[in-house]
């Protein structure tokens, strides 16, 4: 997908390349690409989100990770690593990168055991990229933070349920959000399906633009 001067494509699951005079992954995950990176992001320490093999198939030594805490130990092999938490801003490259909070409000492992917990501070991100906005929501409910983001182009949000926003979750969270364009993510691979990536789209494009990638 093109808007303004960048190309935004769905790697699979929650996996993107964001690509200008930059070339950004977000948390990439069996993926077949293996164009060189500048900048990795990766939202939290899960299998699925940090991969070691695909991080290596896009990886150089000038390449910069930003993680959050808890995946320093599985990180120690690279270079240029920096640990991020909510509320963090940095600027990289000519990128504006603001780490936010991603978590369950009510999806739980057991009662009162969420798989994703707020104190364990795994994140989303928020990217400006040449004068546009982009919010990687990571693996989250709907969440009060999410009030928070302004001036939203393009909101990349989970739809599939169980530990992250189901499809009317997701619609909620773009009603909040107000972005110009909503991407589906989080399907077609451990969980979710591309029927609710459609249910999605259906529902949530009363409010804004929605693109299946």
């Amino acid at each position: 997908m093109k808007f303004n001067d960048l190309n935004l494509e769905w790697l699979g699951h929650d996996g993107f390349k964001i690509k200008n005079s930059k070339i950004i992954y977000i948390d990439p995950f069996k993926i077949k690409d293996d164009e060189k990176a500048d900048l990795i992001l990766i939202t939290h320490e899960h299998y699925d989100h940090l991969s070691l093999d695909d991080i290596n198939k896009i990886y150089t030594t000038k390449t910069i990770i930003i993680a959050s805490e808890a995946c320093k130990d599985n990180l120690s092999n690279f270079r240029n690593i920096k640990l991020a938490k909510p509320g963090d801003k940095l600027k990289i490259n000519g990128v504006e990168i603001e780490s936010v909070y991603s978590y369950n409000i009510n999806k739980f492992r057991s009662p009162g055991n969420p798989y994703h917990r707020k104190e364990d501070k795994k994140l989303g991100y928020v990217l400006t990229v040449n004068n546009t906005r982009i919010y990687h929501a990571g693996d989250t409910d709907l969440i009060s933070e999410m009030s928070d983001l302004k001036n939203i182009d393009i909101a990349l949000l989970p739809v599939s349920g169980k530990y992250v926003m189901d499809v009317n979750e997701a619609v909620e969270a773009v009603k909040v959000i107000k972005p110009k364009i909503a991407v589906p993510m989080h399907i077609n691979s451990i969980i979710g399906t591309m029927k609710e990536a459609e249910e999605f789209r259906e529902k949530a494009g009363k409010y804004c633009r929605v693109e299946i990638l």
